[in-house]
C-alpha cells in the first residue's frame, strides 16, 4: 500500500488545505488525472496523479488542513507520493484554519523520538539560529534532505510561525458584523509581514523623480505602438527595468540576511506585487537586469493576468531577490512597504503628480513628480548604499531613453 502525501507547493508552505476531492475511494487514477484542489499559502492548486493506481481510502476530508509530507490518501499500486502541482485551480478557499498545539522547544538536530533529522549541516545551523524545529519540515533536497531553502525565516511552532503563537487579541463583534475565516494566503501574509516588521530592522528612504521626460517618452512610444498594432508600455515597465539595472550596479541591495552571512545575488529576480482577490502575490521576473523594456513589459503583463486568474505556477513566485510595489494606479502619492523576507529591500512607487516646481532658472512652473521609497533591512543595507541605489534609479528615469538600449 502506497500513499499520496501533501506536496510542498511553495518555498514557505508548511501546510495545505484540501479544498476539494475530484476522486473518491475506489476510483482508478492514471498519470495526469486531476485528483484534488489544494490551497497553499500562495494560491489554490490542482494536484495531478503522477502514477497509475486505485485510491483505496481518503484519509483527509474536504476542508482538512494537513502538514506538508503527511498522507492524504492511500493508493494501491504506483509509488509513494504520486502527485505533482500544476496550474492553480479557479476555486476559492473557505476551509477553516487548523487548531494548533501549544508551543514546544525547538529540536533542530533530532525528532521527538530521538531519530536523526535528514538535513544538511548548514540547514541545521541556520535552523538553530532562527529557533526553527526541523522535525516538521519536508525536505526538498536529494533523498528528501532538508536544505537551507527549506528553513523558514521565522521560528516554527507545530507547523506555524512563532509570530502566530503570540497571544490573540479578542475582537468584539455582533451578529450584524461579517466574520470571515482566514484563507491560507491571508494567514500567511499576516504571519510573514508580522515576522518581517518584528524581526527585521527596517529603515526608510524616499526620493522624488522628475517624471516629465518619462511621461513624454512613454506617450511617444505608445503612439507608435498603437499605429503598429503592438502592445503599449506602462510607467511601471520603466520603473521595473530601472530598478533591475540599478540593483545590478548596487548588489548590496539585491541581497538577503542569512544569519551569519549576507548573500548578494548574481541575478536580479524582481518580485512584482500584484493585488489579487484574497490578498497579494509576488510573481517573479527572472534575470530582469538582462531584459529589454519590451521583454519586461510582456513578462509583467503575462504574470499579472495569470496571477489574477489563479494560473501561476509555484516556481513562478519563488526565488525573488527584490520586490517592487506600485500603488500609483490607485492614486497613492507615496508610501513605505514592508520588506518581503528573506529579501533585504522593497521599493514602493507612487503616482505621477502634477505640482508646482522650481526650474533651473528659479522659476515656478508646472511639473510632474513621482516619489519612490525604499524600505531596507539595516542588517544588510546601509543608508548610503540605499541612497545610491535610489539615485541611480532616478538618473535612469529622468533620462529614460537610456533604458531603451
Amino acid at each position: 500500500m502506497n500513499q499520496i502525501t501533501m506536496p510542498k507547493l511553495s518555498d514557505t508552505m508548511l501546510e495545505g488545505t484540501l479544498i476539494k476531492w475530484h476522486k473518491k475511494a475506489g476510483d482508478k487514477i492514471t498519470v495526469g488525472d486531476v485528483i484534488a484542489d489544494v490551497e497553499s499559502d500562495k494560491a489554490t492548486m490542482e494536484m495531478e496523479a503522477f502514477d497509475d493506481g486505485i485510491i483505496t481510502e481518503i484519509l483527509v476530508p474536504e476542508g482538512g488542513v494537513v502538514k506538508v509530507g503527511q498522507p492524504i490518501a492511500n493508493l494501491e499500486g504506483g509509488k509513494k507520493s504520486v502527485v505533482k502541482s500544476t496550474a492553480p485551480a479557479a476555486t476559492s478557499a473557505t476551509a477553516p484554519a487548523a487548531t494548533q498545539a501549544a508551543p514546544s522547544k525547538p529540536k533542530p538536530a533530532a525528532t521527538a523520538d530521538g531519530s536523526r533529522i535528514n538535513a544538511s549541516p548548514l540547514a541545521k545551523k541556520i535552523a538553530l539560529e532562527r529557533g526553527v524545529d526541523l522535525s516538521g519540515i519536508q525536505g526538498t533536497g536529494p533523498g528528501d534532505r532538508i536544505v537551507v531553502a527549506d528553513v523558514p525565516t521565522t521560528a516554527v511552532v507545530q507547523g506555524r510561525s512563532a509570530a502566530a503563537a503570540a497571544p490573540r487579541i479578542e475582537v468584539p463583534f455582533s451578529d450584524f458584523d461579517t466574520k470571515t475565516p482566514l484563507s491560507g494566503m491571508r494567514r500567511t501574509i499576516a504571519e510573514r509581514l508580522l515576522a518581517s516588521k518584528t524581526q527585521i530592522p527596517h529603515f526608510y528612504l524616499s526620493i522624488e523623480v522628475d517624471a516629465a521626460p518619462l511621461a513624454k517618452l512613454r506617450k511617444d512610444l505608445n503612439t507608435a505602438a498603437e499605429a503598429a498594432g503592438t502592445a503599449k508600455v506602462t510607467v511601471n515597465d520603466f520603473i521595473l527595468l530601472a530598478a533591475a539595472r540599478a540593483a545590478k550596479q548596487h548588489p548590496k541591495v539585491n541581497a538577503a540576511f542569512a544569519g551569519d552571512s549576507v548573500v548578494e545575488y548574481a541575478s536580479v529576480n524582481l518580485s512584482v506585487a500584484i493585488a489579487v482577490e484574497d490578498g497579494l502575490i509576488t510573481p517573479v521576473i527572472r534575470n530582469a537586469q538582462s531584459l529589454s523594456l519590451r521583454e519586461i513589459s510582456t513578462a509583467v503583463k503575462d504574470l499579472a493576468v495569470r496571477a489574477r486568474s489563479k494560473k501561476i505556477k509555484p516556481e513562478e513566485y519563488q526565488g525573488g531577490t527584490l520586490t517592487i510595489s506600485n500603488l500609483g494606479a490607485y492614486g497613492i502619492d507615496s508610501f513605505y512597504a514592508i520588506i518581503n523576507p528573506p529579501q533585504a529591500a522593497i521599493l514602493a512607487v507612487g503616482a505621477i503628480v502634477k505640482k508646482p516646481v522650481v526650474n533651473a532658472q528659479d522659476q515656478i512652473v508646472a511639473g510632474q513628480r513621482m516619489t519612490i521609497s525604499l524600505s531596507g533591512d539595516h542588517r544588510v543595507v546601509d543608508g548610503a548604499a540605499g541612497a545610491e541605489f535610489l539615485a541611480t534609479i532616478r538618473k535612469s528615469l529622468e533620462s529614460p531613453t537610456s533604458l531603451l538600449f
